[in-house]
């Protein structure tokens, strides 16, 4: 009876202690490799809190590409007609990766890379198991999921109850006070505008635009220092990972997230998973893309950003709860993989038309 137990548990433990070991031959390879090159937007918590984990943990250099995906994705692309490949990791936007890493094929599977078992385990995320983004489901990761604000005001000059709709900015009142990302051109104002422009028509675009005469700018810090300085204290486009320095610089600003007529928006910022094709350094891809997706990463990410994330062990009590999607609510769910690859751009190329023609531009 004890050798039958015995061989049992050697039994059931056996695959568990063959992927260790594989594991730990990937690991070993790809410290052998001593980098992995991971393409990504200019991000401050990866340089100053993943990047040392990762290292700290493995024994193996990120090289960091930070810049536009789109700039990024059209290098790739050149190096590839030159049969190069310099890139292992892409951490993109979903715009950069559903219109060009994607059909292009400058990613391969990611879902084969992907062995670790707090990675595969359904149970470690929210919807039961990873979230391929992808139509065939096996190239790109979302690994996050919050509310997107609808507006963030100064509330030295703006209360948050006197912004319950979208159509209360038109109000008068908040004439030369708004703020917005330069709609006219392809971006984070362009996508706001053409909410607004298939919700409510011309007509509101109109006068929110034009009529309440708003501050615009292509400049993401111009945005948040005209609002911590009440210059436009309300502000559509500015990034919610701008709030935090506010506040700690002693700003009363605060996001608005619901408004009564206009569902509220949903993301899987602040980027998407994907494994370049060809990887100059295929072990450290391989345990780079697995462990960036781990409870360790995903937290540091969470908190740097006050992003909530899929996974279900990542402790989120220092987020604002509101910004928390609830089951069973309906949202606008703006990364859906087809409206990011097509319905949004169409739609805010035509708010961008309207927009230059209404401006006079």
């Amino acid at each position: 009876m004890t050798v039958a137990i015995i061989l049992l548990v050697i039994f059931l433990t056996h695959p568990i202690y063959a992927q260790d070991k594989d594991w730990d031959r990937t690991v070993a390879a790809a410290k052998k490799e001593g980098q992995v090159v991971v393409a990504g937007s200019p991000d401050l918590v990866m340089r100053r809190k993943v990047i040392p984990k990762f290292t700290a943990r493995y024994g193996i250099k990120i090289e960091y590409l930070a810049g536009r995906s789109s700039r990024i994705a059209a290098r790739v692309r050149t190096e590839r007609d030159a049969g190069l490949s310099t890139v292992d990791v892409f951490m993109a936007g979903i715009g950069t990766t559903t219109r060009t890493l994607y059909p292009e094929k400058l990613i391969q599977p990611l879902k084969p890379l992907l062995v670790l078992p707090e990675v595969v385990n359904g149970s470690k995320w929210k919807i039961g198991r990873l979230w391929f983004a992808d139509p065939e489901k096996k190239y790109v990761i979302r690994a996050f999921n919050r509310l997107g604000s609808f507006c963030i005001v100064n509330t030295d000059y703006v209360k948050p109850e006197e912004i319950r709709a979208a159509k209360d900015l038109l109000n008068p009142k908040w004439k030369e006070k708004i703020s917005v990302d330069d709609p006219t051109v392809p971006g984070t104002g362009a996508n706001t505008a053409a909410q607004f422009l298939m919700q409510f028509g011309e007509e509101f675009v109109k006068r929110l635009y034009v009529d309440q005469k708003p501050g615009v700018t292509r400049n993401r810090r111009q945005l948040a220092d005209w609002l911590a300085r009440g210059t436009y204290p309300i502000c559509l486009n500015c990034r919610d990972d701008d709030l935090l320095p506010l506040k700690r610089s002693g700003f009363n600003v605060t996001r608005i997230f619901q408004v009564s007529d206009m569902e509220v928006n949903v993301g899987g910022s602040p980027w998407w998973l994907s494994a370049a094709s060809n990887p100059p350094n295929p072990n450290a891809q391989k345990v780079f893309v697995n462990w960036i997706i781990t409870k360790e990463a995903l937290e540091t990410y969470s908190r740097g950003y006050r992003n909530a994330t899929l996974r279900t062990d990542v402790d989120e009590s220092f987020l604002d709860r509101r910004s928390l999607p609830q089951p069973g609510v309906k949202y606008f769910d703006n990364h859906e993989w087809n409206w990011a690859a097509t319905g949004r751009r169409k739609a805010s190329r035509d708010a961008a038309k309207l927009l230059k023609r209404l401006m006079g531009r």
